[in-house]
């Protein structure tokens, strides 16, 4: 009886949780897929061919524009690599397309604090400025081109088939020309309803993981892991070992946002939740995708730099935000909520799954059936 009650608080957790961001999600894809319904594929491969700084401000920005879903953004990047772009600037248009997308700050704002959405978006581009920096010093050409031939070796990963289609407007005109067009809903509908196909595993497993944690893991285990006691040293740990964690709980995307929460509650710093967050590049089954993708040396050498950037981009956050007085004084992020009442979030909630409901239907009138068994098709494959 004393377990299904404590599962029945897990499950509880997990379902405030999902009911708080459905909304946002909802908004976040729907954005997310308005701008890449415009911006065609090899418009971005054509952009990425160097890596000076203003090609990778363009893959910054690119790749803050596309997939918020890890596998795919991984699976995209070597794509692009593949077609023509600097492994570098593969790279960043990697990291931007997870850790600066639209849905992924509209969430942290929802379920942390507007300061960790700003937090993100200024760390993302010094994790993008260090990684830059680190690539032009410690990785040889020698090295680059033996993960270019492993990489067209076209050995499958995740998400193959989805980082593979271009659903973008194929169509002439004007922006708003295209977007209103009958192609243009039907492009938003299709890119929308794949987006949360890719990344709906990862947000169910972030629910329940959080959810699990926060009904029962109890305050003092964070306290002693997160060094609570000792404000300078928790500063200096939180960075370091928020990714570890993140690795550790196999979560990626907006997945671990819910877990972010919970561990900011139970006392992480400021700047440990940043790190833990731009982690979801280096979990496990990801870094098994590396190693098939450019081989064990570039696998290890993406890892050990990875870190290190995101390490120090989350010491730049809660140094500076601390400096600036921008860090929460109160650790109350939404983990657990009464319950479902009449508010502002169940308005939304009712607007935004009508207008999913209506995306859904254009995706199966307009046979995008198909393109679901397609997702983890062939890395060569093409749509």
């Amino acid at each position: 009886m004393r377990a299904l009650d404590a599962i029945g608080h897990a499950l509880a957790v997990a379902g405030s949780m999902t009911w708080e961001i459905t909304w946002s999600l909802i908004l976040g894809f729907t954005l997310s897929a308005v701008v890449q319904a415009v911006i065609r594929r090899q418009t971005i491969v054509r952009l990425l061919g160097d890596d000076r700084p203003k090609t990778l401000a363009r893959a910054t920005g690119l790749g803050a524009a596309s997939s918020s879903c890890s596998y795919a953004a991984v699976a995209l990047a070597r794509a692009l690599f593949r077609r023509g772009a600097s492994f570098t600037a593969a790279m960043t248009f990697e990291i931007a397309s997870t850790n600066l997308v639209i849905e992924l700050g509209i969430i942290m704002a929802l379920l942390l604090s507007w300061q960790f959405t700003l937090a993100e978006f200024v760390g993302g581009p010094i994790m993008i400025v260090l990684v830059a920096v680190a690539f032009r010093l410690f990785v040889r050409r020698k090295l680059i081109e033996a993960a270019r031939q492993q990489a067209d070796r076209g050995l499958a990963g995740s998400m193959e088939g989805h980082a593979a289609m271009d659903m973008s407007i194929q169509a002439e005109g004007s922006f708003r020309r295209r977007l209103l067009s009958r192609e243009g809903y039907t492009s938003v509908s299709h890119i929308f309803v794949m987006e949360w196909a890719a990344v709906i595993r990862d947000v169910v497993i972030g629910l329940l993981i959080a959810g699990a944690v926060g009904a029962w893991v109890p305050d003092t285990f964070w306290q002693h892991l997160f060094l609570t006691g000792h404000p300078l040293a928790a500063k200096l740990w939180g960075p370091l070992i928020g990714p570890v964690i993140s690795v550790l709980s196999f979560v990626c995307s907006i997945g671990n946002v819910p877990l972010a929460a919970v561990l900011w509650n139970g006392g992480i710093s400021f700047g440990g939740v940043i790190a833990f967050i731009f982690a979801d590049l280096i979990i496990i089954p990801i870094l098994i995708i590396y190693r098939k993708y450019y081989g064990t040396r570039m696998m290890l050498t993406i890892l050990g730099i990875f870190y290190v950037a995101m390490v120090l981009a989350g010491y730049a956050v809660e140094f500076a935000f601390g400096g600036l007085g921008l860090i929460p004084a109160e650790r109350a992020a939404k983990v657990a909520e009464a319950g479902i009442t009449w508010n502002y979030t169940t308005i939304l909630n009712i607007v935004f799954l009508l207008l999913a409901a209506a995306l859904l239907v254009r995706f199966f009138r307009s046979g995008g059936r198909a393109m679901l068994t397609m997702m983890n098709g062939s890395p060569d494959g093409h749509h």
